[in-house]
């Protein structure tokens, strides 16, 4: 590490959790620690600055990412506080994707909890270093080597505790440190006691820990290894360089312990995000493409500019977009280049992040995390380049939405501020998708789980006084002929003065796909006979008439009028999809026969022949991909079936189960919910709609 170089003392990491594990409560500890904040901040008195919305406050959880940013012995940390409800996992990755390290936070009591495992995968991709903090040391049950063992069995790094606690529970009061070997405490009211020796009750224990830390890192690093078979022990600036590169290769956790709570283990946890998780110049340079070829740029603010937007937020005062610059400056006032929508952008104000509150910089170099003002239209996941040296980095991963729901305007004027505000979501939070059903009409809103959704209706409400009302999404039904009929004759007769209307048609009706041999063979009876139409359509119509007793141009009315009759079935009044019709008869009058008299005929007629038709509902189906650990498989595969599922196959992948099967799109609403919850929060799916499938008799007609 190039410790004269200024990028060696800045850290940009991130804090790690399952919900509720202490997330924000470690980060308002670091803020206060550092002298960022004078008064601690508390996630149950809605006192916190990174959990500064309001809907976070009166849910006590952590829905965005928030960044900030403090001073730590010389060095500059940017720290972003995440959200740990699997709602919001987007929101994690968006922010795993721009940081060089991570704080994973666990219960003492619970240990590994579901969403500690996903969001730890989620840096895995990423291949962010992590230490682990085990917190809430004084809780009754709370156990350090419990959490630890967990880590090692669930996440499957070799957990490295570098602390013993002293005392337990209620009486949890500080650490020992055993590389330093020195005791670590703190005053009731959370002060730093000067370190002092291990008490002498500890002593023995931690001497014994001391050397069980070093012969676990001896096995993983080589140089470690070679001193302690020629010493016996290792050096603590040894131990402390392996740990560092252990760290940051992956193959080991450093763990320390203590109660964000009540301010104990924060320095210590400060000091070792300082030496073991990497600086900017401690990570590859980053990679892009240009014209096909890949490209590298240092973490060297002389370099050619090229920023990540991870965060996209439209405030009172402007849009703000968070950035991670990569390599070279930013400066108020340059011209910029969007790669991603290939367009200049101008810098108005550079800012540094301290969640809701900001403090303007005339400039941002490598390594830095801020936010710009004046960007019009870049988007979560844009590259910014200089514009003589284009460049483009890889984007954050966008999941796809798993749930939706309907929504409308309870005002019809207020209809078009409701497409205006969903907009803006969409904008801010890529996991969000807006559409409108085309057969429908409504407009869905999609994303990530209940909560999730929840939390977006709740935000029109409060920052565009809009009301509005949720509900579930409908599904479009379609009718498709079971069993057909062969010679149904329709004739069209109209008098009402002047000139009349004469249409004699009959029709052959039957489901698409049967007797293809027959269209074959009578394709040849004349030129009208060719099939106009096609499966993937739904519909296909040919004519057999021979002699000219329909004309050609009344042969094209009558499939214009049987495609005007399939908009509405005889079950429900659902599009009628999947038959086709053959004109084999017919006749005309020489005076009263037309077009419009034909057509007529066409839809008329057909609407009454699949009256005689049996008629089958269809409903539409999606293929849905559950992966889940192999002993929920069993609770799985019955909630499928209670939904209609049918299976169609199962794999083991990496020691999860993987099921297939497609299920009645009607019935996925909910189903995250439904199977996080039969899972633990371990269960994901993803789906895709395929098309139409017949209905149980479960599933009403319109």
């Amino acid at each position: 590490m190039r410790t004269t170089d200024p990028l060696a003392v800045v850290r940009n990491l991130g804090i790690l959790a399952h919900v509720d594990a202490g997330k924000t409560t470690v980060t308002e500890r670091i803020l206060y620690a550092t002298g960022t904040t004078h008064k601690r901040g508390e996630v149950h008195d809605g006192t916190t600055v990174t959990d500064f919305d309001p809907q976070e406050r009166d849910r006590g959880i952590t829905i965005f990412s928030a960044a900030v940013s403090c001073s730590w012995n010389g060095h500059r940390i940017n720290l972003i506080d995440t959200p740990g409800h699997v709602d919001f996992a987007d929101e994690v990755e968006r922010s795993l994707r721009v940081l060089d390290g991570a704080v994973a936070v666990f219960d003492a009591v619970a240990g590994v909890e579901p969403q500690s495992e996903s969001v730890w995968r989620q840096a895995d991709r990423h291949g962010v270093p992590r230490i682990a903090f085990v917190n809430k040391m004084d809780r009754a049950g709370a156990d350090l080597d419990a959490a630890v063992a967990s880590i090692r069995e669930r996440l499957h790094p070799a957990p490295l505790a570098v602390q013993l606690p002293v005392g337990a529970e209620d009486a949890f009061t500080g650490v020992v440190d055993l590389l330093g070997l020195r005791a670590l405490t703190w005053s009731d009211d959370g002060e730093a006691r000067e370190p002092a020796p291990v008490p002498e009750a500890l002593r023995e224990e931690a001497l014994r820990r001391r050397r069980l830390l070093e012969e676990a890192v001896a096995e993983l690093h080589p140089a470690a290894l070679e001193e302690f078979c020629d010493t016996g022990a290792l050096r603590t600036g040894t131990l402390t360089a392996a740990l560092r590169e252990l760290t940051a290769r992956g193959e080991a956790v450093v763990v320390l312990c203590g109660s964000a709570y009540r301010n104990r283990g924060i320095e210590p946890l400060l000091d070792a995000v300082l030496a073991y998780l990497p600086s900017p110049l401690d990570v590859p340079p980053v990679r892009g493409t240009h014209d096909g070829a890949e490209q590298e740029r240092p973490a060297d603010p002389a370099a050619p500019l090229a920023a990540l937007a991870f965060k996209v937020t439209a405030t009172a005062t402007g849009r703000l977009t968070c950035l991670r610059v990569y390599s070279g400056t930013i400066e108020q006032g340059d011209t910029v280049r969007d790669a991603t929508a290939g367009r200049a952008e101008r810098v108005g104000r550079i800012l540094r992040l301290h969640a809701d509150r900001h403090t303007r910089l005339d400039r941002a170099v490598a390594g830095d995390i801020v936010a710009v003002v004046g960007l019009k239209t870049a988007r979560a996941g844009a590259t910014l380049c200089a514009p003589d040296a284009p460049l483009m980095l890889e984007p954050p991963g966008t999941a796809e939405p798993v749930v939706s729901v309907a929504v409308e305007a309870l005002r019809g004027t207020d209809t078009g501020r409701l497409a205006s505000a969903l907009a803006r979501l969409a904008e801010e939070d890529p996991s969000l998708v807006v559409r409108t059903d085309p057969e429908t009409g409504q407009t869905v809103l999609s994303g990530m789980g209940e909560l999730h959704l929840e939390v977006a209706v709740e935000r029109i409400r409060r920052e565009h006084g809009l009301g509005v009302a949720v509900g579930r999404p409908r599904v479009s039904h379609r009718e498709t002929v079971g069993r057909g009929v062969s010679g149904f004759v329709y004739r069209h007769v109209k008098q009402d003065g002047g000139a009349g209307q004469f249409a004699h048609v009959v029709l052959d009706v039957e489901p698409l796909g049967d007797a293809e041999s027959g269209s074959a063979e009578s394709g040849s009876a004349e030129s009208g006979s060719a099939e106009s139409g096609s499966a993937e359509e739904g519909f296909a119509f040919r004519s057999t008439v021979v002699g000219g007793r329909v004309p050609q141009e009344y042969v094209r009315a009558v499939e214009a009028g049987c495609r005007d009759a399939l908009a509405e079935g005889p079950l429900g009044g659902h599009p009628v999809t999947g038959l086709r019709v053959t004109l084999t008869d017919g006749s005309t009058h020489v005076k009263d026969s037309s077009d419009t008299a034909f057509r007529t005929a066409g839809r008329l007629g057909l609407r009454d022949a699949l009256r005689a038709c049996a008629m089958v509902l269809l409903e539409p189906v999606a293929e849905v991909t559950v992966t889940v650990p192999q002993d929920a498989v069993g609770s799985v595969l019955g909630d499928l079936a209670a939904r209609r599922g049918r299976v169609s196959g199962s794999a083991t992948r990496a020691g999860a189960a993987v099921v297939t099967a497609t299920v009645p799109l009607a019935e996925l609403f909910g189903y995250a919910t439904r199977l996080r919850s039969r899972t633990q929060g371990r269960g994901t799916f993803t789906s895709r709609p395929t098309g139409y499938a017949p209905a149980s008799a479960s599933v009403p007609a319109r």
